[in-house]
């Protein structure tokens, strides 16, 4: 199957993929449910992997380190992991294999970059509900994966 150039991996009718990416922000309670519930769905029908990405921001550079303790970054880490792993045990089916990351810099650079790592062939992405003017004046995360994604981007609006 083609779509705009895009030739869609297909097992008889069904689309199906191999690695499915999903940013997750745990910062916002809710945000980020439905695109995972999605992305589990693709999975059991593809029986695909599924990963999990949590991006900090990069505390490393060399001004902003400065303000924090040596072993801050890997506290910080330490504890988005669990709560990562939390998150995924209670949206994740047991029958889904799945995988948790979590890395420091650029969400949008950071999570092109975790996908052609892991070979994914979709991303699953949340998108905030922001006015025209916020992303205008912000830049959207969102757009910036699909302008500059070389595989599919699924784009999963808020809901309400």
């Amino acid at each position: 199957m083609e779509s705009r150039g895009v030739t869609l991996p297909l097992l008889g009718n069904k689309i199906m993929y191999k690695q499915i990416l999903v940013p997750v922000d745990l910062n916002e309670k809710g945000f980020a449910d439905k695109a995972v519930e999605l992305a589990v769905w693709h999975a059991k029908r593809s029986n695909a992997e599924l990963h999990l990405l949590n991006v900090l921001p990069g505390i490393h550079m060399s001004m902003v380190s400065s303000y924090f303790p040596k072993d801050a970054a890997k506290k910080m880490k330490e504890d988005v992991s669990i709560q990562l792993n939390e998150f995924a045990a209670k949206f994740v089916d047991e029958e889904v294999v799945y995988k948790v990351h979590v890395s420091e810099g650029k969400p949008y650079v950071t999570i092109l970059d975790y996908a052609e790592r892991l070979g994914a062939d979709l991303i699953v992405m949340p998108s905030h509900k922001r006015s025209k003017i916020d992303k205008v004046m912000l830049g959207s995360v969102a757009s910036k994966v699909v302008e500059n994604s070389p595989i599919n981007v699924m784009v999963v609006k808020p809901q309400g």
